[in-house]
């Protein structure tokens, strides 16, 4: 039975009885897709699906997935994944006290149980694994650690996971691993999704762990190993940025001025918020007055005060809330911006300094910046806005 609760205009919560009614859906929904479906995120008895209202409403949403047969659908994959670890966790003396073995069994237990992938979260490449010897089935600690190492294999409750990065944790610590859970030079870049089989596999020595992993097919349980180590493939920080980029001093920031983006959307399923910049509208319009792509990094400022020389010739541009903008140029003249939204031409040497904004329920304005010579219309003979 399916129960639907409204989130938002574009979102619902359909709650089910447990997990493997949840991945049945989720594995429906994926192999025949509901048209307007932009986003699902499945949890221990709940998936959030995201839609496009233009596309297909809440109530014809709700009817569609109703009508799916979850009954003859097998929501593990043929994938199995074989995660080498070493059982030297700082709790293995506690789950086995709690379970009343010793650690040799509490060990032969878990690695010879077999895992699958319920969701992912909490953190980027963050899998909840379910399925494991009900017997280690053991309670968080009641004060979590402010950090856990990367690696660490945890239990709690139903649950094993494996840590992709430090991060707080109240689980039982029972082993650790070098594999890379979550790598962005990846696709995708969480090495398990949600049906995937895992198996631990006991080693000893440190050496034998692997840095990177590719799943297998059933009949192939590859182990997840070999070391890739692609840092050395990336550019060089000077070749990305180039040397026709225009170049900024921040001198004053009394709130941190943030560089955002569209965000990551559609990541959520994997760890992975949206993030991105506050006024998608603010952001695109700065970036579009420069000339810039639409997804170009911009400035987010919050109320004023933030003020930066340009090293460069430059064309800026700010929009959002809007705001006071002195420049200033090398010789000391002042210039009094009382506009936004236009291209402001900068020279090197000119100090830019945005006052408190005026108006408006918004206090956080975005600026966007191309060299001059990147514009097909030559350099702007105006300063720039950005509240």
């Amino acid at each position: 039975m399916m129960r639907f609760l409204p989130v938002n205009l574009t979102t619902i919560l359909v709650e089910l009885p447990g997990l493997e009614e949840t991945l049945a859906l989720l594995t429906s929904l994926q192999s025949e897709p509901v048209v307007g479906i932009k986003e699902m995120i499945p949890a221990a008895r709940t998936l959030l699906v995201h839609f496009d209202p233009e596309s297909i409403s809440a109530e014809a949403l709700a009817t569609e997935v109703s009508k799916r047969d979850l009954s003859t659908i097998n929501p593990r994959s043929d994938r199995q994944i074989e995660i080498p670890v070493r059982y030297d966790g700082v709790d293995l003396g506690n789950i086995a006290k709690l379970t009343g073995f010793d650690v040799k069994e509490v060990i032969r237990r878990h690695k010879e149980s077999q895992f699958t992938v319920a969701f992912c979260g909490f953190a980027p490449g963050f899998s909840y694994l379910n399925g494991g010897d009900p017997a280690l089935y053991v309670p968080r600690h009641q004060t979590p650690r402010t950090r856990i190492p990367a690696g660490s294999v945890a239990l709690a409750g139903p649950f094993s996971g494996i840590h992709p990065q430090s991060s707080p944790g109240g689980w039982q610590l029972i082993g650790t691993t070098s594999v890379k859970m979550w790598d962005t030079n990846r696709s995708p870049s969480a090495l398990l999704q949600p049906g995937d089989r895992v198996k631990f596999v006991e080693v000893d020595d440190v050496q034998t762990f692997g840095a990177d992993a590719t799943p297998s097919t059933e009949g192939d349980n590859t182990p997840a190993s070999g070391s890739t180590d692609r840092e050395e493939e990336k550019p060089a920080l000077r070749e990305t940025i180039g040397t026709t980029s225009p170049h900024f001093k921040v001198l004053t920031a009394p709130i941190p001025a943030l560089f955002q983006d569209l965000g990551r959307p559609g990541q959520a399923n994997k760890g992975v918020s949206a993030s991105g910049v506050l006024d998608r509208s603010a952001f695109r319009a700065a970036n579009r007055i420069v000339g810039n792509p639409a997804g170009t990094g911009c400035l987010e400022l919050t109320l004023g005060g933030f003020s930066f020389e340009s090293t460069s010739q430059a064309v800026i541009a700010c929009t959002g809330a809007p705001c006071p903008i002195t420049v200033e140029d090398a010789k000391g003249h002042n210039t009094e911006i009382t506009q936004t939204h236009r291209p402001i031409a900068l020279e090197p040497g000119d100090v830019v300094t945005f006052g408190q904004p005026r108006t408006g329920i918004s206090t956080r304005s975005w600026a966007a910046s191309v060299p001059t010579h990147w514009l097909p219309w030559g350099p702007v003979l105006s300063p720039l806005g950005l509240p």
